[in-house]
């Protein structure tokens, strides 16, 4: 490795430290260069998601991310690299054979969020979800390995990627349309009379309450469906797995314990219950949250 290129992964790896917080302890437990591209990868989306959600007008970013993408695929080609963090990129690209078409994924959705003009339907959901979420986990499992078994790994991992974005979904419902940005299906506000004003009022009805509750039960559905992704996983990727699905699945149960009311304020796992999720998943511990036969695939199990 020349020295630029460490400066480069250098550059991610502090971006990671200073940004990623909980899960950058993970990231240490893989081996060097398996650690190197997930820091990587991580500096790449968090750059990617500072371009989208930075000050200024719609106009700029958007010309902003049209840049950025002509910039990684120069990088990708072997071409100078503007951003100090796209010659480590490319490199893990190379090394774990990353399909640089998840990447400029990455780049579509969070240029959905310029200009959100809601999601008629599920269908049209999922597929932001999946820009957003599931293929960074698609390029997480070419980093760590995995056994394809003939796309069923990479099914997996994009239902986790949409389990974990639902619950993020359900925990913003009221900080997002207070930015104008309504994520829950329109066809679901209508089946559950449900008016957008109301994810910004201050108290829950119970109309909304069933709709939140319906979307939990979605993503409940997607965690149980993608459980069996961990043993198609190689050991050394199975921690973070087990701790990233460990902490989103307890925000969503505890979202679901507080009966979906995610009007009355922030909702979050305590930091005690994060460490001990991230302590299970270091040790190896299976966790109801990643493949114990106890997970819960119901709201009300959660309770």
């Amino acid at each position: 490795m020349n020295a630029a290129l460490r400066a480069s992964y250098r550059f991610c790896g502090d971006v990671s430290r200073r940004e990623a917080r909980n899960f950058f302890s993970s990231f240490l437990l893989l081996p060097g260069e398996r650690r190197r591209a997930m820091c990587a990868l991580y500096a790449f989306l968090r750059h990617t998601d500072d371009l989208a959600d930075g000050p200024g007008v719609v106009a700029a970013k958007r010309q902003a991310l049209v840049a950025w993408r002509n910039d990684l695929e120069g990088a990708l080609a072997g071409a100078p690299a503007a951003w100090p963090g796209l010659p480590a990129l490319a490199d893990a690209v190379r090394r774990h054979g990353i399909p640089a078409r998840l990447l400029h994924a990455v780049i579509d959705g969070v240029g959905m969020d310029l200009e959100p003009s809601g999601f008629p339907t599920f269908d049209d959901l999922y597929g932001y979800c999946y820009r957003v979420a599931s293929v960074v986990g698609l390029c997480c499992i070419h980093i760590w390995g995995f056994r394809s078994e003939g796309g069923r790994a990479e099914a997996l991992a994009e239902a986790y990627g949409v389990a974990l974005q639902l619950t993020n979904i359900l925990r913003d419902v009221r900080e997002d349309a207070l930015l104008g940005r309504v994520y829950l299906p329109l066809d679901d506000l209508l089946r559950f009379d449900v008016d957008a004003a109301e994810l910004t009022a201050p108290g829950l009805s119970d109309r909304l309450r069933a709709l939140l509750a319906f979307e939990g039960q979605r993503a409940y559905d997607y965690y149980h469906q993608a459980v069996p992704l961990i043993d198609l996983v190689e050991p050394v990727g199975r921690p973070i797995l087990r701790g990233i699905v460990g902490i989103y699945r307890a925000l969503l149960d505890e979202i679901a314990r507080r009966d979906y009311n995610v009007l009355a304020g922030r909702i979050a796992v305590p930091p005690w219950r994060k460490a001990l999720i991230t302590c299970g998943a270091l040790a190896g511990w299976p966790g109801r949250s990643a493949s114990s036969p106890t997970f819960c695939a119901r709201p009300e199990d959660a309770r």
